[in-house]
């Protein structure tokens, strides 16, 4: 009765249509044989799980990595008939560990258990079942019978393992003749996780042969960068094959770490040129030894002397100690020969340039880690796999964010503290445990590569997002972290490299605008009263005016205490700056206006353009007389005159500018063609024109630029000689005026490369770019630029400049200190240049080498 019960439901109440407890049995009506088939719940065909599965393994910290790794196994085992299905999980496989790093171990887990696994086929599993079969119906006896005459033994699955490293190692051999080298890596990653199945060394031999090579490029040329890199992926994949076959791998790691002290203890020689700090005079960068090889090399020599504890990484392939069975067959599990490996004569760089690392934290000297020290190898592991990450998933920023903020699923237990941990409470941690916190861990990761000295991989605006959008996800884990980073670099703008300074600036301007453009200015109220040469008051005024451009003056004056109120005057809220000839007591204040009402007249057709083109000329004629009488040069007087108008009949949009820029192009042209100091003059009066918002000024310049209004030279010479001349060297602090000159030698070296790497045709009246004559006539133009730049920083930063020298409105220790901090100025531009010029050398020579290569190639094929 009771039983009868629970069947109905539970006694009174009970609906007999509702689904739940209904035994088809039990209340069989013969009325439902009308209703059609049962509704069934039809489950995804295999191969969408599949790909579900591996896709998401590890992302979740509630579910059992374990249970999902043998799930995986077990799912293509028990479709291991469909062929197309392993060539879906083989190829999804290398896939995955090529896009999603953080999973390897995981990916290779799955083969692993896949390996020991063995399929039943159908007629197998029908034979077992065939006494069951024959209770429900007659014959029941020959159907056994033909089913075992059918039955074979049960086929092992390892068939997969083979597929996959012939697929594996065919790809590795492709990237290593492309010169991808992070794919390269990414794959032995693969192998090396997979050593427990592989015969003999397993993945080592392939390590050595790395190794190898790397020594004959070293040989052929100490500044390169190829070997370099060979070394790094070598020891990066290392600390993988000691996980996965300790026993197996230790004795070869050894010999092979005690081949790679020679290149990896050695500090390259481009490292000094990609340190992100620059100290002032015998003081030492605080990374001066941080090599990222050099750092992996003592790491991983400290980890061969305490016995390969490896701690932070991942050993997925240990199953619980209740499945004692499961691990038996792993441990000796069915090996695998590793299919060899050609490798081309000539190793390549690759698209992407390679340059030296230099580890970088903005936690270094914390009173509490809470990141792993650099003596400790997960430093650099985690930072490894993190920045393939980032790098890798480039393409969407949400997805990286969430893969930064979920590390601590990918990484072994212990490795970090519970997620969102405050800072003052790692304090109480115990003694033995970790207090690295992920959320630090992540940031240091993006801001590494924000602070990547020559460039970072991608544009620097995708790290900006990374870092918002993890901080939209997780904000009361994300926010501490990066104002703990924010304070560092603030106490770091005096001794980082310049460029690094302003990219700073950049990022801190641009991340507020996310969140209302909210910090804690409080903090800094003391630094606003420094000079504006001291780098903490020019990092503050850049800021600002940064933020200024993302925004309102009136907005962001809001969000100032009251010391910062100066930093906003009152005109940085006007939208369109005043016409100064609207005074009459500014010189040739009626010319002025006259020339403006003369460009804002609507000429519809030639005649009338030519008239007011006639009354154009007069009035510049009428300038250039009254100048002379003044003993002024009549060219630079109306072209100030002239531009000014123009920018103020502009002033409305870049839009209005460009277009009144373009109508005027003509006489700006020949203004700016006939004389130098006309040139400077165009420049002078936008700059003086937007005074008050110096990045419309820089964009005016840019466009100006494009136009061959103005030369490269002549802005280069008006920003370091002139402007910063008249302002005694304060100019070479402001944000702008930096922007401004390194957009202008953006715009020469990008024409340098462009026509070196141009090989087409040109199309009719275009120029070709692939002549030898335009191309020694750009790099000619480009040297001159950067030896221009060199002559004229040097004399900031040794002090011999006459601006410096001949100045007497400073005396004793003010004029000390203010001509101290422009040379230093001068030195941390001085730096930037030459990198810059150093960088772009070594990009013609291997463009010279690129071509001398190809000219060879195509001699041998005639």
């Amino acid at each position: 009765m009771a039983d009868h019960e629970r069947r109905q439901g539970g006694g009174g109440g009970h609906n007999p249509r509702k689904r739940r407890y209904r035994d088809d049995e039990d209340h069989y009506n013969p009325q439902r044989e009308h209703r059609g088939p049962h509704r069934r719940r039809n489950e995804p065909p295999a191969p969408v799980r599949l790909r579900k599965q591996l896709v998401d393994i590890a992302d979740s910290p509630l579910r059992n990595t374990t249970e999902d790794i043998r799930s995986i196994a077990n799912l293509l085992a028990e479709n291991y008939d469909d062929l197309r299905l392993r060539e879906t999980f083989v190829d999804l496989a290398l896939q995955l560990v090529v896009e999603q790093p953080l999973k390897t171990p995981f990916v290779a887990a799955v083969v692993l258990v896949l390996n020991t696994l063995a399929h039943t086929p159908a007629a197998v599993a029908a034979s077992q079942n065939g006494g069951d079969d024959a209770a429900a119906g007659g014959g029941g006896d020959a159907k056994m019978e033909d089913a075992g005459e059918q039955a074979k033994e049960p086929v092992s699955t390892s068939g997969v393992v083979d597929d996959l490293l012939a697929k594996a190692t065919g790809q590795l051999a492709e990237k290593i003749k492309t010169g991808e080298w992070r794919t390269v890596k990414l794959y032995l990653k693969l192998l090396a996780c997979l050593q427990s199945c592989l015969d003999g060394e397993g993945v080592f031999p392939i390590l050595d042969a790395l190794f190898d090579r790397a020594v004959e490029l070293q040989t052929a040329s100490s500044e390169d960068t190829i070997g370099t890199e060979l070394v790094k992926i070598i020891l990066l994949t290392i600390p993988y094959a000691i996980a996965a076959a300790p026993d197996k791998s230790e004795k070869s790691a050894v010999d092979l770490l005690d081949k790679t002290d020679v290149i990896a203890s050695e500090p390259h020689a481009l490292q000094t040129l990609i340190d992100p700090f620059f100290p002032e005079g015998d003081e030492k960068s605080p990374v001066v030894d941080f090599s990222f090889i050099g750092l992996l090399q003592k790491q991983l020599q400290s980890e061969a002397n305490s016995g390969w504890k490896l701690a932070c990484l991942p050993r997925p392939w240990k199953m619980p100690l209740e499945d004692v069975e499961q691990q038996e067959k792993l441990d000796n599990c069915p090996k695998h020969a590793l299919p060899a490996i050609d490798f081309p004569e000539v190793l390549i760089a690759g698209s992407r340039p390679l340059f030296p690392e230099i580890y970088l934290s903005v936690y270094l000297n914390q009173d509490i880690a809470s990141v792993p020290p650099v003596t400790d190898i997960t430093s650099c592991l985690v930072r490894d796999t993190l920045l393939d990450t980032i790098n890798i998933l480039h393409f969407n920023r949400s997805i990286t964010a969430r893969r930064l903020i979920d590390i601590d699923n990918y990484f072994a237990d212990g490795t970090f503290v519970s997620r969102a941990t405050p800072f003052d409470q790692l304090r109480d941690v115990p003694a033995g445990r970790s207090t690295w916190k992920p959320e630090d861990v992540a940031v240091d990761a993006v801001f590494s590569q924000l602070f990547m000295l020559p460039n970072p991989e991608h544009k620097l605006v995708y790290y900006h997002s990374v870092l918002t959008e993890a901080c939209r996800i997780a904000p009361a884990a994300i926010a501490p972290s990066l104002g703990r980073a924010i304070r560092f670099l603030y106490r770091s703008t005096g001794m980082l490299d310049l460029e690094l300074n302003n990219r700073f600036i950049d990022w801190f301007s641009h991340h507020l605008s996310n969140f209302g453009f909210t910090w804690k200015w409080a903090e800094w109220s003391g630094d606003v009263s420094l000079p504006d040469l001291h780098p903490y008051k020019a990092f503050i005024v850049g800021s600002i005016d940064k933020e200024i451009r993302l925004s309102f003056a009136n907005r962001i004056r809001k969000t100032l205490p009251d010391g910062y109120q100066p930093l906003v005057p009152p005109e940085k809220d006007q939208e369109e700056p005043p016409f100064k000839f609207e005074q009459d007591s500014v010189p040739f204040a009626q010319e002025g206006r006259e020339l403006a009402t003369l460009l804002k007249r609507k000429t519809p057709d030639e005649e009338k353009k030519k008239v007011v083109d006639d009354e154009i000329r007069t009035v510049i004629e009428k300038i250039h007389s009254q100048a002379i009488d003044q003993g002024l040069d009549p060219l630079v007087t109306s072209t100030d005159v002239f531009t000014t108008a123009v920018l103020y009949v502009g002033s409305k949009s870049l839009s209005h500018v460009l277009a009144a820029i373009e109508r005027t192009k003509e006489r700006l042209l020949d203004a700016g063609a006939t004389s130098e100091p006309a040139r400077a003059q165009i420049i002078t009066a936008v700059m003086d024109f937007w005074s008050a918002h110096p990045g419309v000024a820089k964009q005016i310049i840019e466009k100006l630029l494009n136009y061959g209004i103005v030369n490269p030279v002549a802005v280069v010479q008006w920003a370091l000689s002139g402007y910063a001349g008249r302002t005694k060297g304060e100019a070479l602090a402001r944000n702008y005026i930096y922007e401004t000159v390194f957009s202008t030698v953006a715009k020469v070296t990008g024409r340098v490369r462009q026509v070196m790497l141009s090989g087409a045709a040109p199309v009719a009246g275009d120029v070709d770019m692939s002549s030898g004559e335009t191309q020694e006539q750009e790099i000619k133009s480009m040297r001159n630029l950067f030896r221009i730049l060199e002559d004229l920083l040097v004399a900031w930063a040794t002090g011999s400049k006459d601006e410096l020298m001949e100045d007497g409105s400073l005396n004793g220790p003010a004029r000390d200190l203010r001509d101290k901090f422009v040379r230093r100025w001068g030195d941390r531009w001085l730096r930037v240049v030459r990198r810059r010029s150093a960088i772009e050398e070594s990009f013609l020579l291997e463009a010279a080498k690129v071509a001398s290569d190809g000219s060879a190639n195509g001699a041998t094929a005639a």
